[in-house]
């Protein structure tokens, strides 16, 4: 029981360990993105790119600029949707990880390479 509440607190404060998921498992879009990426863009949404501050602190902490979100389109919206995949790194081309969340934020997994 006690394990249960270590977990589950863990998770509430973000430093529980995000699983992992291979690129062909995202999503068609998240796996074009990713592309785009390691290709420095051009990207479809114009706020992809941006400085995510991990305020969540569900990534491992970093200074601030070291993450960067993308938003990954999802089909029939038409708004950003849940979908993104931050990357971290400062070399936006090659960066040190990237994670994917379909919630939000609310958990990640991180893209094995």
């Amino acid at each position: 029981m006690r394990v249960f509440f270590a977990l589950l607190l863990a998770g509430w404060l973000g430093l529980a360990q995000a699983g992992e998921i291979a690129p062909r498992d995202l999503p068609p879009e998240g796996r074009e993105l990713i592309q785009l990426i390691h290709e420095g863009g051009p990207f479809p949404g114009r706020r992809d790119g941006i400085v995510f501050g991990n305020y969540e602190r569900q990534l491992p902490a970093q200074q601030r600029g070291y993450y960067r979100e993308y938003t990954v389109p999802t089909p029939g919206l038409s708004h950003r949707g849940a979908r993104r995949i931050v990357c971290g790194g400062y070399e936006t081309r090659r960066p040190d990880a990237c994670y994917y969340t379909a919630d939000h934020y609310r958990s990640f997994k991180r893209i094995r390479e």
